[in-house]
């Protein structure tokens, strides 16, 4: 490989402080908040894109407020979120779903100011516009970051930093050890969402309640798209028909999300096989190909699914969705055994309830795997095995592959954000490092902000 050499030069430091944490995703909002609480602790938040919220702004529901068996296991900072977006019109009510366990609908574009807001009001400092390009350590601990801005390079120090990047940038960098996908190193493909307008809602509802033999859905009953909100998981049948008409229909079912307005769908429905969002060149070609999946997507639904016929596409996310890429090697790792056996753990900070969801590193397919009940994540999955003085929150967390297709989803990385934040506060607040916080302090905070451990 050609090198070039970079001369040695001194690198401004930008800020210092007590708790810094990397990403401003789901889990990094809620791991800023809660590191903040009380006000004892300068906690700053670096994030590279211009707005707060990560996969909570691309169109994607919240899926698992509520666990397999109807209750609610996701509480805590990540209903203060749902009660915010509610209060303003922008979040619907947490709907039972057979596949999902449960569906919340959010405005996505609300949700930026709300997490903007969220930080603000607890003090927390937001640098936006600024990547991690590198980890600075003292031994085994972790100090700080170097940033690269508009500005050049500059350094944050902190006592604590919490990676929340969702590919472990930060861990990657100190030396954790990582991983990536399956045996193969196969990683679940991400999808670009998008908004289509003017579909005839009541249409597409007849059409599953009164013709479920036509227009088929995988294990969800008719009943369940009656009202309310809903997403369909199925019509493989349509996509056959469309396949053998020549469509290029990247995926094996139909995956629809209805939006808070009465004629508003988002599409789940690009796959990008074979990408790697720790690779430039790799995200960028998922990015354009997404795009090109979109037209023949779009076809099929305007020609194959009541209700498209004159359905518009409206928006785009800013951006992919990413299901799998790095994952650390934490003090403990999490398994698929460990989940579907809903096993206990002593330091429990996380109940879940999201089955594992594995779409397919190859074709359009997925497996699901359900629980009879909610699962325990420890405490441990969140400190890397070897290096100190890091955490790291949401789904490049300690577990294996089959374990983190059912932890990925955002209610479940807004719990163990919160439950960094909360272990890093306590961590100053005691003079220790995180890695030997008292987790029962931890879990008694969790609980009387409104968390639920089971």
């Amino acid at each position: 490989m050609l090198t070039v050499k970079e001369p040695a030069r001194e690198i401004p430091v930008r800020a210092s402080v007590d708790i810094l944490v990397v990403g401003g995703g789901p889990s990094g909002v809620m791991a800023a908040r809660a590191a903040a609480a009380g006000g004892k602790h300068r906690v700053m938040l670096v994030e590279s894109r211009g707005f707060l919220g990560g996969n909570l702004t691309i169109g994607l529901p919240i899926l698992a407020f509520l666990g397999p068996k109807g209750n609610q296991v996701i509480k805590g900072e990540a209903q203060h979120f749902i009660d915010r977006m509610r209060a303003r019109g922008a979040a619907g009510p947490h709907k039972p779903c057979k596949n999902h366990m449960s569906l919340t609908i959010i405005d996505s574009e609300e949700a930026k100011t709300v997490c903007a807001e969220m930080l603000q009001e607890v003090g927390v400092e937001v640098l936006m516009y600024a990547f991690c390009c590198g980890a600075l350590k003292e031994g085994d601990d972790v100090t700080g970051i170097i940033i690269e801005s508009k500005c050049g390079r500059e350094a944050i120090l902190a006592k604590t930093v919490i990676d929340c990047t969702g590919d472990g940038d930060v861990a990657f960098r100190a030396g954790v050890e990582c991983h990536k996908g399956d045996a193969e190193g196969g990683m679940q493909p991400p999808t670009l969402m998008y908004q289509m307008r003017g579909v005839k809602m009541q249409e597409l509802r007849d059409a599953i309640v009164k013709h479920p033999d036509v227009y088929d859905m995988d294990v969800m009953p008719p009943s369940q798209f009656e009202s309310g909100h809903f997403i369909t998981v199925g019509l493989r049948r349509q996509i056959r028909e469309a396949q053998a008409e020549g469509l290029e229909i990247p995926v094996s079912r139909t995956i629809l999300i209805t939006g808070l307005a009465p004629d508003e769908i988002w599409v789940n429905m690009t796959r990008v096989s074979g990408v790697d969002s720790t690779d430039p060149a790799s995200y960028t070609r998922g990015e354009i190909t997404a795009r090109k999946q979109m037209k023949d997507v779009t076809e099929y639904l305007r020609r194959f699914v009541p209700g498209f016929e004159d359905a518009r596409v409206e928006k785009i996310a800013p951006f992919m969705g990413i299901r799998e890429s790095r994952v650390i090697v934490g003090k403990y790792v999490l398994t698929a055994e460990d989940v579907l056996s809903m096993k206990h753990f002593p330091d429990t900070v996380v109940v879940a309830g999201y089955p594992v969801d594995i779409h397919h590193a190859k074709g359009g397919d997925c497996t699901m795997l359900f629980t009879e009940d909610a699962y325990d994540i420890p405490y441990r999955v969140l400190v890397p095995e070897k290096v100190g003085s890091l955490l790291v929150a949401g789904r490049c967390s300690s577990m294996n592959h089959e374990a983190m297709a059912g932890t990925r989803v955002m209610s479940t990385c807004m719990a163990l954000g919160e439950a960094a934040g909360t272990a890093a506060r306590i961590a100053l607040d005691d003079g220790v490092k995180p890695a030997d916080v008292n987790v029962d302090k931890v879990r008694s905070a969790l609980l009387a902000n409104g968390a639920y451990l089971g």
